[in-house]
């Protein structure tokens, strides 16, 4: 299974911020969407990606003053990303290694969706379940 198809099933919308905006606005547009991050654009270029957890750890750092911060100043300086046709294997193992929960999709350098770990979990325990249904059918068939 694909990136694509994920982005397939739960759409390709994205919701982005600039990096000069504050993270309070971050925080505000996390909330009101009920997601858990934020892609950072500068016109069509990404230039990172701020979530829950970059929040959280500057309010502890910084305290309130945290939420006049410019996103840019929290957003890690790598962001890893997938493209449409990387499979699942790939995007867990990028998650698992650099440890962290939302790849934004891009193709031909174009933003196009983001994954989050929920997504690719539940797609690999569908795509676990019908292979399970497949050997047990052929299974019964063979008896």
């Amino acid at each position: 299974m694909s990136i694509q198809s994920i982005l397939d099933r739960r759409g390709g919308d994205v919701i982005t911020i600039r990096p000069t905006e504050t993270v309070r606005s971050a925080a505000d547009r996390v909330r009101a969407r009920s997601i858990a991050a934020l892609v950072v654009t500068s016109g069509d270029t990404i230039t990172g990606l701020i979530s829950e957890r970059e929040i959280v750890h500057a309010i502890s750092r910084h305290g309130e003053q945290a939420l006049s911060m410019a996103v840019m100043d929290l957003v890690p300086q790598t962001t890893i990303t997938v493209a449409p046709g990387d499979t699942l294997g790939h995007a867990m193992s990028l998650m698992t290694n650099h440890r962290v929960r939302h790849l934004p999709v891009l193709a031909d350098g174009k933003l196009v969706g983001i994954v989050s770990i929920g997504d690719v979990v539940k797609h690999r325990l569908e795509e676990l379940q019908t292979e399970s249904n497949v050997l047990r059918d052929a299974y019964i068939a063979a008896h």
